[in-house]
C-alpha cells in the first residue's frame, strides 16, 4: 500500500515493534501456562492391575478389619432386655387392657426378677424401650416452645403448642405442647439379694440441652393439671434445666422404636445374679398397641449393643474383593490389549476391523 509520498506503509515502526499495541483496557487475558491449562498434571491411567490391588486394599487393609472390631465391641456388649407391657397386666384384665391403664382403682405396681447372663461392668445404663410410638410425626414435634423452655420471660410464648397450650382459665401451660404432655412416666427400682440397687437419675441428659435450651429460671406451671393426663407431672419447685427425664424426653426420636435413658446404676453386676425390678406400669402404650421394655446394658467404645455398622462393613469390604476377584478373571481369560483404539465405537465399522 502507498502513501500519498510514494512511501510504503508498514504495520511496524523501524525497530519492528508493533504500532498497534493491545488497548489498556482489553478484557483479553495475558498469557500464561495456568489460563491456558498448559501445567504439568497427573493422568493416572487405570490400568486391570491397579483397579484390582485398590479393590484388594481396600477391602482387606480397611472395610473387613473395621466390620470385624466393631462386630467384636457388639459383642462384649451385655444386654438384658425384658418387655413388660403384657405381663404387668393381671391375667384376668387383659381383655381390657387400656381400661386397666386408664383406671385409677387399679394396683399398677409390677414385679419382675432379671438375670444377669454375663459380668457386667458398671456404669450400667438403664433405658426404656417403646415401640409403635411416632415421635417424629410432624403436629407432635412441631407442639413445642423453646423460646419458653429458654426463659422465664417467654412464659405467655404458647402460640405453637396446640392442642395443650393453656389451662382452662387461660393460663399458660409451662411446658406446654404435646411432647411435654406425654411425657414417660413408668418408674423402675431395682433391688439385688434384697438390697436395694442405687440408680443415678445425673447427668442423663446431653449438657448442650441442659445448659442452652432449658432455662434454670423456668419452673413447671399448670402442667398435666387438665382432665385428661398424658404421662408424668413435673415438681413445680425444681427447675426445668435440673429435671433431667424430661430433657431426655423432649428430644424427640427419629423412628417409631427408639431407647432413652432411664439412669444408670453404678456398681458391677456378677454373671447369674438375679435383680429384681419393682415397675409402677403407668405409660399407657396400651390405646395404639405399642410395646415397653426395660433394657439394662453396658457400653463399648461404639457405643452399645449393634451389629448393623460391623455387618455394613463387611458387606463393603467383602463386595470390594469379590469384585477384584471377578475384575482377576476377566482379566485372565478375556484380557484386552490396553489403549487398543480398535475397540472404540467408531471404529468397530474401520477397514480391517474383526473381533
Amino acid at each position: 500500500m502507498m502513501n500519498s509520498n510514494g512511501a510504503s506503509s508498514s504495520a511496524s515502526d523501524g525497530g519492528g515493534r508493533d504500532s498497534n499495541p493491545p488497548k489498556r483496557n482489553s478484557k483479553k487475558p495475558k498469557y500464561s501456562r495456568f489460563t491456558q491449562q498448559e501445567l504439568p498434571a497427573c493422568k493416572p491411567i487405570l490400568t486391570p492391575g491397579i483397579v484390582i490391588l485398590t479393590f484388594a486394599v481396600i477391602g482387606v487393609i480397611f472395610f473387613i478389619p473395621i466390620g470385624l472390631a466393631s462386630l467384636s465391641a457388639s459383642e462384649r456388649v451385655v444386654e438384658i432386655v425384658d418387655r413388660y407391657d403384657l405381663d404387668c397386666i393381671p391375667k384376668e384384665l387383659r381383655n381390657d387392657k387400656l381400661g386397666f391403664i386408664q383406671s385409677g382403682q387399679t394396683n399398677k405396681t409390677c414385679t419382675r426378677s432379671v438375670v444377669v447372663p454375663r459380668y457386667m461392668k458398671s456404669p450400667v445404663f438403664i433405658y426404656y424401650e417403646l415401640d409403635n410410638f411416632y415421635q417424629n410425626h410432624r403436629r407432635y414435634v412441631k407442639s413445642r416452645s423453646d423460646k419458653q423452655l429458654r426463659s422465664k420471660k417467654y412464659e405467655q410464648d404458647t402460640s405453637t403448642c396446640a392442642p395443650e397450650s393453656t389451662s382452662a382459665d387461660g393460663s399458660p401451660i409451662v411446658p406446654c405442647g404435646l411432647i411435654a404432655w406425654s411425657l414417660f412416666n413408668d418408674t423402675y427400682s431395682f433391688s439385688l439379694n434384697n438390697e436395694p440397687l442405687v440408680v443415678n437419675k445425673k447427668n442423663i441428659a446431653w449438657g448442650s440441652d441442659k445448659y442452652r435450651k432449658f432455662g434454670s429460671d423456668v419452673y413447671p406451671k399448670n402442667f398435666q393439671s387438665g382432665q385428661l393426663i398424658g404421662g408424668a407431672k413435673l415438681n413445680a419447685s425444681i427447675p426445668l434445666s435440673e429435671q433431667e427425664d424430661l430433657i431426655v424426653w423432649m428430644r424427640t426420636a427419629a423412628l417409631s422404636t427408639f431407647r432413652k435413658l432411664y439412669g444408670r446404676i453404678e456398681e458391677d453386676l456378677q454373671q447369674n445374679q438375679r435383680i429384681t425390678v419393682v415397675i409402677e406400669n403407668n405409660y399407657n402404650t396400651y390405646s395404639f398397641g405399642g410395646k415397653k421394655k426395660l433394657v439394662l446394658s453396658t457400653t463399648s467404645w461404639i457405643g452399645g449393643k449393634n451389629d448393623f455398622l460391623g455387618v455394613a462393613y463387611l458387606t463393603v469390604g467383602g463386595l470390594c474383593l469379590f469384585l477384584a476377584l471377578v475384575f482377576i478373571l476377566l482379566y485372565l481369560f478375556k484380557p484386552r490389549t490396553l489403549g487398543d483404539p480398535s475397540y472404540l465405537s467408531w471404529n468397530r465399522n474401520a477397514p480391517g476391523y474383526s473381533n
